[in-house]
């Protein structure tokens, strides 16, 4: 009979994650850059891989307006937030959408992160969680 030494681990994280979603947790989600905590929150909406923050959970002060908009077929036209943290400065690195399309609504009053924001879920002592693959799916 073969042996599957990788799935005890596998099979761990899902009741973890099961147990977790029974009790109603929700995942701390953190975006960071050049060391700031840009925004944190533990409702976030997943649209296409990227967690939307609640406008409320962002730091204003590491952002600034840009003349940036690009169209999103679905979502409609995305506005822009230059990041800014120590003097160092990230374009365009967070993007909203002020009057999402009907399909999009759930991003309303949200903003995401790209170009080298880095998002990621982050445990009660504020260190990163690592989930596997299959875990980060049911977490969605």
């Amino acid at each position: 009979m073969a042996t599957y030494p990788t799935a005890i681990p596998l099979i761990v994280d899902i009741r973890m994650e099961w147990a977790s979603r029974q009790a109603g947790s929700r995942p701390v989600i953190r975006a960071t850059w050049n060391g700031a905590i840009i925004a944190e929150s533990d409702h976030t909406v997943v649209v296409e891989g990227n967690h939307y923050f609640p406008a409320e959970s962002v730091n204003s002060k590491y952002l600034a307006g840009s003349e940036t908009h690009t169209r999103c077929p679905w979502k409609g036209m995305a506005s822009y937030y230059t990041v800014t943290v120590d003097g160092k400065t990230n374009r365009d690195a967070a993007w909203y959408y002020p009057d999402p399309s009907p399909a999009a609504a759930d991003v309303a009053g949200h903003v995401a992160f790209w170009r080298g924001v880095h998002v990621e879920e982050v445990g009660e002592d504020g260190t990163a969680v690592r989930r596997s693959a299959l875990s980060r799916l049911l977490h969605r």
